[in-house]
């Protein structure tokens, strides 16, 4: 198993049990090492760290700070059309995941 495929399944994993601020490391440490690439798939990734920033601080209780920060999930996510990458199915569930909690936070506001 890749290390690619490896950490985004601990993200999906911690998403999928509301440890936001874990996701967000797991995330973390695939773009991080090629955050200057001017790369779709590279946005993508620092979309879901936003999401799941604003996951952790809507957990908090920082309802408008984790509001902020959602727009920039959703601008990111779009580009998902614009990728060819062996993660797709599984960047497509990571959306699916996100899609989830947005939805679960929603009624819980």
């Amino acid at each position: 198993m890749s290390e690619h495929i490896k950490q985004l399944e601990c993200f999906i994993e911690n998403l999928r049990s509301d440890n936001f601020y874990d996701a967000h490391e797991d995330m973390e440490l695939l773009w991080f090492k090629r955050r200057f690439e001017d790369s779709d798939e590279i946005k993508l990734l620092k979309g879901f760290i936003n999401a799941s920033v604003s996951f952790e601080l809507f957990k908090k209780g920082k309802v408008e700070a984790s509001k902020k920060v959602w727009p920039t999930y959703l601008k990111y996510k779009e580009l998902i059309h614009n990728i060819d990458s062996p993660y797709l199915d599984t960047y497509n569930l990571i959306i699916q995941e996100i899609q989830l909690i947005k939805q679960s936070q929603n009624k819980a506001e």
